[in-house]
């Protein structure tokens, strides 16, 4: 179920009590939507996010009602009223029938911990995909049946499987391999064009590091030197498990991957 957190959330220009927040709010109709992570009272590069967002409702024939400054200037006022250094915020235009609104508003979150980035996250394979992978919509019956399983084997992450068997992202990360110093992660016409993803595809350009865009059947799991996750919240996060496959969680592409994310997130910080 959808939550709100905080004191207060903004539904189109007006600031609300999070008490008065409905699921519903999101839930009925379509929703598009962006996660951004709050990072010392700045929304973490949220020109990328906006475009993306953008992008969404072209996949979909919505129209955005808000320009990318306006829902940048929500946003700034959403972290002061709230007093907030550090957390997630969720931006969704929703459409239901003749009343569309756009809602802003923190989301729980939890961040891996150090021994997490040190000895990586536990995974699990969920044979499901997304009907439109490059477009964040929400889906509210995928997000609950892969919370339910990954309460069950208390995993970090679900890694997706398509219907042929082949690797597509994570139910909320983008999926990244390691084999002979290659790095590899799904085509992008099969997952959502993930922010933090692009990244790691500009860092391995900038640091010579061989990347390839190449479809990893799950059988090919075990052949694998290392996996690592991307994202919104866990950044650039090891892999130790999916199921019955481990893994070391220090690889020299990873490392170097892990260390120019973080200098670029500070760099991004600093230039706010």
């Amino acid at each position: 179920m959808e939550k709100c957190i905080n004191t207060y959330f903004f539904k189109n220009n007006e600031i609300i009590n999070s008490g008065k927040f409905s699921p519903e709010m999101v839930e009925a109709g379509i929703s598009l939507y962006e996660v951004i992570r709050v990072i010392d009272g700045i929304p973490l590069f949220i020109e990328e996010h906006l475009q993306r967002l953008k992008a969404s409702a072209s996949l979909i024939n919505k129209k955005l009602w808000l320009n990318p400054s306006e829902i940048e200037k929500l946003m700034k006022e959403l972290v002061n009223i709230n007093q907030v250094r550090e957390g997630n915020i969720k931006i969704v235009f929703n459409y239901y029938k003749e009343d569309n609104n756009f809602l802003a508003y923190f989301i729980p979150h939890s961040y891996p911990s150090d021994e997490d980035y040190k000895n990586g996250v536990n995974t699990i394979l969920f044979h499901a995909e997304r009907n439109n992978p490059n477009a964040k919509v929400v889906n509210s019956s995928l997000r609950d049946s892969v919370n339910k399983k990954l309460k069950e084997c208390n995993a970090y992450e679900a890694i997706l499987v398509d219907e042929n068997g082949y690797i597509t992202e994570g139910s909320r990360s983008n999926i990244f391999m390691v084999k002979n110093h290659v790095v590899y992660t799904a085509p992008l016409k099969a997952v959502l064009p993930g922010i933090t993803r692009k990244a790691i595809i500009d860092i391995c350009a900038e640091n010579h590091l061989a990347f390839e865009e190449k479809s990893i059947h799950y059988n090919e799991l075990g052949k694998m030197d290392g996996l690592f996750i991307t994202g919104t919240s866990p950044k650039v996060l090891p892999i130790r498990s999916v199921e019955d496959n481990s893994y070391p969680t220090t690889q020299q592409e990873m490392d170097i991957i892990r260390h120019c994310y973080d200098e670029m997130i500070a760099d991004y910080i600093e230039s706010k």
